[in-house]
């Protein structure tokens, strides 16, 4: 009997990302950018869609573009051209969003990310800018419009300067490609052209998706949209190449459409079939000149780029001595970054790294609390390393310390004092071993024959005697002299 080959299945992604610009104002008038404020409280005949009102090109939005573009080594044109994108919706009070076409602001960049399976570089396809469009509230105890009774359009987010990234499609897997939102996240906020809060609805992302054929051509794609969080990016992906690739096994073939992953049932589901750029008539926006962009202008853009993380992290290897991973850690969150720099220039930054990235990080995470909002400052953190360096606090007592400095922004030192953590003294360090030699005269005496296995139960009980407020490496070494003179 013939026996067929096993087909492999190699995941093709693309990522799409929306991003709000870090302006005041909206993209095409004067109306603040807000987030959270009652509804319809900042709209203008403008950005509502009325009949003669003229669109004026935000500069801060165009300068924010060009600089994301500079940070994903785009190319950036001389020339770009807004275009409408024409579609019916009710968040689109003019029937078209002002939009960028076949001429946007930059195109051809990439992104080196760091992956799991190693460096992935991905492609920047083009950056373009647009104006968001409403904000549709749908009124059901889903909060989306299937089962909803009703829906009501919020037009604040109307008009709000948006940036579109695309990629190539080289994202080999769902791990790198949340790997790549969350590099491009942290690149956007790092150059400060976006908070990129997915909580506020500043970064959204959508993901192409198909599975390459036997021949090593593209299958058919289909699109996954409206996911809110780069781990349901993840599983989005997951859940959608196991249903392209069973539909295949099967012997069928993959539609081109467009779904929703839910969170909730772990599934996703077909929206509708795929919208194509016929589909929308784009054509030049007669309102608005083209944008033109001198070389001048651009380099002087350039010159206020800041350091990006990539950069940044391979400083912090060169500079502190960190291992990639800790200096990974540190460089995600600009915050913290300077916070650690702070530290790192007055103790050992190793030790700083240790301390920043492993115990405060921990606290930060389960307390679902950013460093700008902890009550640890860089001050507390170099207090607690120094009383550890300098032998006045145990290793394992200045956690304990840290978390209560944490919850309650006090000293170091006044905590170590009120709560009695201080380390033993050496004289009465000594008797405590002395004791605890004495009152295990038989694990001492195997310690002696060479069997140190034993000196780890020891250690134990001593630093059991103490409350944990002796410096192990201090207690072994202590032990090890006693019991080999």
């Amino acid at each position: 009997m013939e026996v067929q080959e096993k087909r492999t299945y190699q995941a093709v992604i693309g990522l799409e990302f929306h991003v709000h610009l870090a302006t005041t104002t909206k993209m095409f008038c004067g109306c603040r950018v807000t987030y959270g404020e009652a509804p319809n409280t900042h709209t203008c005949p403008v950005c509502l869609g009325h009949p003669g009102a003229l669109p004026v090109v935000n500069e801060k939005a165009v300068e924010l573009g060009v600089m994301a573009g500079l940070a994903l080594n785009c190319e950036v044109a001389d020339r770009a051209v807004f275009a409408r994108k024409n579609y019916f919706y009710p968040d689109l009070p003019k029937g078209y969003q002002i939009s960028q076409f076949d001429e946007p602001i930059c195109t051809g960049g990439y992104l080196d990310v760091p992956t799991a399976e190693g460096p992935v570089r991905v492609g920047i396809t083009r950056l373009h800018l647009e104006e968001d469009a409403a904000k549709n509230v749908h009124v059901g105890t889903s909060g989306r419009m299937h089962g909803s009774v009703g829906s009501l359009v919020d037009f604040n987010r109307g008009g709000t300067p948006l940036m579109e990234i695309v990629t190539e499609p080289d994202i080999p897997s769902p791990e790198a490609a949340r790997a790549t939102a969350n590099h491009l996240k942290e690149i956007l906020r790092a150059v400060g052209v976006s908070e990129a809060d997915m909580e506020k609805g500043q970064l959204r992302c959508d993901a192409n998706v198909s599975i390459r054929n036997p021949d090593g051509s593209f299958g058919t794609k289909t699109e996954l949209k409206n996911m809110n969080s780069f781990r349901f990016v993840e599983r989005g992906l997951v859940r959608e190449l196991e249903r392209q690739r069973g539909i295949l096994e099967s012997g069928g073939s993959v539609e081109q459409t467009t779904l929703h992953y839910d969170p909730e049932t772990d599934e996703v589901h077909e929206l509708r079939s795929k919208e194509y750029a016929h589909d929308y008539r784009y054509f030049p926006e007669p309102d608005l000149l083209p944008l033109e962009l001198s070389e001048a202008h651009v380099r002087e853009i350039e010159e206020r780029l800041p350091e990006l993380p990539g950069q940044m992290l391979d400083r912090f290897v060169e500079q502190y001595g960190l291992s990639e991973y800790d200096a990974g850690v540190l460089t995600a969150d600009r915050d913290l970054a300077a916070f650690y720099e702070r530290v790192a220039a007055a103790v050992d930054p190793k030790q700083a790294a240790n301390w920043i990235s492993g115990d405060l990080r921990a606290l930060l995470n389960e307390s679902g609390t950013e460093i700008s909002e902890s009550k640890v400052t860089p001050e507390h953190v170099i207090e607690l390393i120094e009383l550890v360096t300098d032998g006045k606090v145990s290793r394992s007592a200045a956690r304990e310390v840290l978390g209560t400095v944490f919850e309650s922004g006090d000293r170091p030192s006044d905590v170590v004092e009120r709560e009695g953590l201080g380390s033993v003294a050496a004289d009465e360090l000594s008797g405590i071993v002395d004791g605890v030699i004495s009152a295990n005269p038989d694990e001492a005496e195997r310690v002696r024959s060479g069997d140190k296995k034993v000196l780890g139960f020891l250690v134990g009980q001593v630093m059991k005697a103490t409350r944990g407020n002796a410096d192990g490496g201090r207690v072994r070494q202590l032990l090890m002299d006693k019991l080999s003179s």
